[in-house]
């Protein structure tokens, strides 16, 4: 899995022993959420009780491991973590119920996208038992495809605004005309020569230059319409309406956030569209060598520059919809089954990305 680009991680690679260990005491502890001794392993790796110690005594020394003061056993840190992830972990496929269960999820809400993110943001909670994120693409990039116009009264209409790859955005708009039935066709036609093709943001920034001669002879009122309220008709959505957040409570039931603290900054993340839509957004939350591929942030890599760090990783990949990027994530506790994470969150993203037809 992919890295940031500045760990902090000692010179020198594990040895065989070392690695079988390290990833058993990862492992075990995901699994059991207790610190780790010799004895739990020694049924598992065919080493003596005093070797496993003298390997674990080894790998904390190395930075990997850790010893909590109350117990004998240790705990992965945040350094074996990231190996744990880069080097030693095994991703194994969805079941075909779950597998089921996503694709389904997505084809009953097929053609709205806030649905699908809102569905699919709380079966990824509970799937995985943690805080599952869908972040809708920034429709600002989306390419326009074409734009349809429908009439609602005699003075008051619909604009869809149909993207490349599925996309839509709906707006309802006032006239200060009568529309003209016979004439709205011919409009909405001019209307999708002078602007299909561009991205919405292009729209914003030239649409008024580029249809600003079709208001004269408009009978509909349509023209006027996006000459006035184009910034507002092709804006993009705020941070907070892109983000949809599901599973919060079966976060909190992790172990590690039975301290009020803890239970604290996942709420409040939890409630913060617009800090998870930061954490997704950044260039470390994607790997330039597989800008596809499922990204894994441990601890402080989250947000790096906060004293102390978060107490919490996150698992996230793209997905890429006529051209306008969106994110799928799954946000939980530093001890996290990765594995699964990244199976879930790059399954999603490849739905998304291309939703069943069938």
């Amino acid at each position: 899995m992919p890295r940031p680009s500045d760990p902090a991680r000692p010179a020198g690679p594990l040895s065989e022993r070392e690695q079988d260990v390290l990833r058993r005491v990862v492992q075990h502890f995901i699994g059991t959420a207790a610190p780790v001794g010799s004895k739990a392993l020694a049924g598992d790796v065919e080493l003596s009780s005093a070797s496993i110690r003298t390997t674990m005594r080894d790998l904390e020394d190395a930075g990997y491991l850790g010893h909590p003061h109350t117990s004998a056993g240790r705990v992965p840190t945040e350094q074996g973590y990231r190996l744990y992830v880069d080097d030693l972990l095994d991703v194994t496929g969805l079941s075909a119920r779950e597998a089921t269960l996503l694709r389904d999820g997505v084809r009953r809400r097929l053609g709205d996208l806030d649905a699908i993110a809102r569905d699919t943001s709380r079966l990824l909670g509970r799937l995985s038992q943690l805080l599952g994120v869908v972040l809708t693409p920034q429709l600002s990039t989306g390419v326009l495809d074409r734009l349809e116009v429908v009439r609602l009264s005699s003075s008051r209409v619909l604009f869809v605004l149909a993207l490349r790859g599925g996309l839509a955005r709906t707006v309802t708009a006032e006239l200060d005309v009568e529309a003209d039935p016979a004439a709205l066709d011919a409009v909405v036609q001019r209307l999708n020569e002078r602007l299909a093709g561009l991205t919405l943001a292009e729209i914003r920034r030239t649409g008024a230059d580029r249809v600003g001669d079709l208001a004269e002879h408009d009978r509909t009122g349509v023209v006027r319409v996006v000459l006035r309220e184009g910034p507002a008709l092709f804006r993009d959505e705020t941070p907070g309406q892109r983000a949809a957040i599901g599973g919060a409570q079966h976060l909190v039931s992790q172990p590690e956030f039975n301290r009020p603290e803890l239970v604290r900054d996942v709420v409040e993340l939890a409630e913060s569209e617009d800090v998870v839509v930061h954490l997704l957004e950044r260039p470390a939350a994607v790997d330039p060598a597989e800008p596809d591929g499922a990204v894994v942030l441990i601890g402080r890599e989250v947000e790096r520059g906060r004293p102390g760090g978060p107490s919490y990783s996150v698992v996230t990949a793209p997905y890429r919809v006529g051209g306008a990027v969106g994110a799928v994530a799954v946000i939980g506790p530093t001890r996290m089954d990765y594995g699964r994470a990244i199976v879930l969150v790059e399954h999603v993203a490849g739905l998304l990305a291309a939703p069943p037809d069938d």
